[in-house]
């Protein structure tokens, strides 16, 4: 594993949208949900976990000139929607880009940021 490859980026995207205060959470992509479903069953009680990668997707552009990142939003009640995916959106930007450009790579970013669900505080209905 590189530190540019894809599984950095996913981390690095996945740090930076989870430290955006709002963010309740990364929503894995229906590929990984389908994955931990058709996994053998398993003989501890430990719940299944998912990495907060998983709501993160890092393609190269078709040409190779560039990322393409997808960030998949569970967002805190009570933040507005708009404000908090445009921080996400910028803050996994800039930490892509300032990640790649420590390792001696510019490439130009695209980050598109979807808002899944609103997560409801505890105790609320």
């Amino acid at each position: 594993m590189t530190a540019t490859g894809t599984p950095m980026l996913l981390g690095v995207a996945a740090e930076a949208a989870l430290a955006v205060p709002g963010v309740a959470g990364l929503q894995p992509r229906l590929a990984h949900c389908l994955a931990a479903a058709a996994a053998p069953t398993r003989t501890d009680t430990a719940p299944h976990r998912m990495p907060p990668e998983a709501g993160i997707r890092a393609d190269r552009v078709p040409d190779g000139s560039g990322w393409r990142i997808e960030v998949r939003c569970v967002l805190a009640e009570g933040h507005r929607t708009l404000d908090t995916a445009q921080n996400v959106h910028d803050r996994v930007r800039t930490a892509v880009t300032s990640h790649l450009a420590a390792h001696g790579v510019a490439e130009p970013i695209t980050v598109t940021v979807a808002v899944t669900r609103i997560a409801a505080r505890p105790g609320t209905a």
